[in-house]
């Protein structure tokens, strides 16, 4: 079994690396800076639609806080809508089954939810009308990623001492260049593959043993395709990525696992084209990638370990749930194969560490954002145990910046643990616990992590479908997602705006393996040294007393 586990990795790791270095390199290309970018065909047709909209980013070019309220006024439009949908769908068109309003609070949850690149869910799939499924849903599988993808984008920007860019401009240009032309080729793969695509309402069959059973449909290869490839996770039904229509067998299986890291892993190859150091760039996915392994091998360890497979999607085998279930927290996509809550609790542990961390590729734009916060951090440390002033890419880290790296690091954990504390007080929180002791702290636990981490999945054991948890997880979802963009676009802005500090052989560099080392250590103390304690209590207790 570990030989086919090893083969089957391998195999998936080196062809999405390949995959990956190609796609960065074309990220780095395009979006370098409006003054020395080339201009092609593409180009020529997002200008004229960008100036449509009255934006022309040769002459508007932003500042953090421009970039910031440009960002934030489309998430809130985009919100709006989403909402007066999903309150209204009962009565609007494309709605063949039959599909009711939404409460007030699981439409806030789920606009917020998609909004905010985590699609998680307190509601079951097959609720929703068609409208809702492909023109709010599927409409922020498209919009949400790109959210956090630009703004890691005017970072790297900054970083790079370049100007920030148009908000509006970057915008389009990640979705015309790469969401939709990726997302229609491996959406037609999906459908030759076998995935239904279709706005045919419910179909009758007639089962083996006789009785009549009703098939829902809907369109969902586009809507699984986006899903993957934004990391957004969310499932059209209810069982996700375990139900045939949305993974019918092994091929597809492995095109979504390939999807969800394909543009995390690109990132630090843009990165390292876009600040001129393609060194820096592949030390950081080198660490990512290390780090992933760990957590995958972790994974392997506690699943095959355990004979009766249970929780796991037999159509896919040990091995197919194994990478699934790594690749889908690592890369904060949150669909899933298998059902978590039933996984070995060593499995539950990994899982949540991938989210904890953020950095073992996370999710679109935002993992990657994770990886600069901890590298600011490394840096900073190194220049106190050294004596020297920390300087990042020649620019110093000040007392401003390292205010703001510091509220950025504590936002997650500040809302994962308070989270869990409250719901393990409050009467509605610990109500929805269905596995009494330390599972169901990991339960709780899960749930919090997940909505702060943008990821979505969850220990389904959990009765989460109600006023309660809609509300309380909307707080992790809103601020845990737009607390730490805001923030890093300011430390971008501030950097910017300093003069470059001369660089001479005393100066500590960032590329060289020593760095490196630097880097992993300060993930692993800093990130997972601050959830230890909930973690030995949750799923490390729950695996000592088996």
């Amino acid at each position: 079994m570990w030989t086919q586990f090893l083969l089957q990795f391998w195999i998936l790791l080196v062809i999405a690396l390949g995959a990956a270095v190609l796609l960065g390199r074309y990220i780095g290309t395009v979006f370098a800076p409006v003054g020395i970018r080339k201009t092609d065909w593409i180009g020529k047709l997002e200008r004229r639609l960008l100036l449509l909209l009255g934006v022309d980013e040769r002459k508007q070019d932003q500042s953090w806080v421009g970039y910031s309220k440009s960002l934030l006024l489309v998430n809130l439009l985009f919100f709006v809508g989403g909402y007066l949908l999903l309150r209204f769908q009962g009565s609007l068109p494309l709605n063949p089954n039959g599909a009711v309003n939404l409460d007030w609070s699981t439409a806030l949850h789920t606009t917020i939810s998609f909004m905010t690149n985590t699609d998680q869910q307190h509601y079951s799939g097959e609720a929703l009308s068609y409208l809702s499924q492909t023109f709010v849903l599927g409409t922020m599988l498209f919009v949400a990623p790109t959210m956090a993808f630009t703004v890691c984008i005017a970072v790297i920007r900054g970083l790079a001492n370049q100007p920030l860019g148009n908000f509006y401009a970057d915008f389009v240009r990640f979705i015309l260049r790469i969401l939709i032309p990726v997302s229609f080729l491996f959406g037609l793969l999906l459908i030759l593959l076998g995935v239904p695509q279709t706005f045919g309402g419910t179909v009758t069959v007639t089962t083996l043993e006789g009785a009549k059973q009703l098939i829902y449909r809907g369109p969902i290869a586009a809507f699984e395709v986006i899903k993957q490839l934004g990391n957004n996770g969310a499932g059209f039904f209810g069982a996700n990525g375990a139900h045939p229509f949305e993974n019918p067998n092994q091929y597809v299986n492995f095109i979504q696992m390939f999807l969800m890291l394909l543009i995390p892993m690109s990132l630090p190859v843009a990165y390292g084209k876009m600040i001129g150091s393609a060194k820096q760039g592949r030390l950081f996915l080198g660490v990512m990638t290390l780090l992933f392994i760990m957590m995958t091998f972790g994974m392997a360890g506690s699943l095959l370990a355990n004979p009766t497979a249970h929780g796991q999607e037999l159509r896919f085998g040990q091995i197919g749930t194994i990478l699934y279930s790594s690749i889908t927290t690592a890369a904060e996509t949150g669909a899933v194969n298998a059902m978590h809550d039933s996984l070995h609790p060593l499995a539950g542990l990994i899982q949540l560490g991938n989210m904890m961390l953020n950095v073992v590729y996370g999710g679109t734009g935002a993992g990657f954002l994770n990886v600069l916060l901890y590298a600011f951090v490394a840096v900073f440390l190194t220049g106190l145990l050294i004596g020297r002033t920390p300087t990042f890419l020649g620019k110093k880290l000040e007392t401003f910046e390292v205010k703001l790296m510091a509220i950025t690091l504590l936002v997650p954990p500040f809302l994962i643990l308070v989270g869990t504390a409250v719901s393990m007080y409050v009467a509605p929180g610990v109500g929805a616990i269905s596995n009494p002791g330390y599972h169901g702290l990991s339960q709780v636990l899960y749930e919090f992590t997940s909505a702060t981490a943008n990821n979505g999945s969850g220990f389904e054991g959990l009765g989460d479908a109600n006023v309660y948890w809609n509300v309380s997880t909307s707080f992790a979802l809103f601020f845990g997602r737009y607390i730490p963009l805001i923030l890093m676009l300011a430390i971008a802005g501030s950097l910017k705006a300093k003069p470059a500090v001369p660089q001479d052989e005393f100066s500590f560099k960032t590329d060289t393996p020593l760095f490196g080392t630097v880097f992993l250590g300060t993930v692993v103390l800093v990130g997972a040294l601050t959830f230890l304690p909930v973690l030995v209590l949750g799923p490390i207790a729950d695996w000592l007393t088996m």
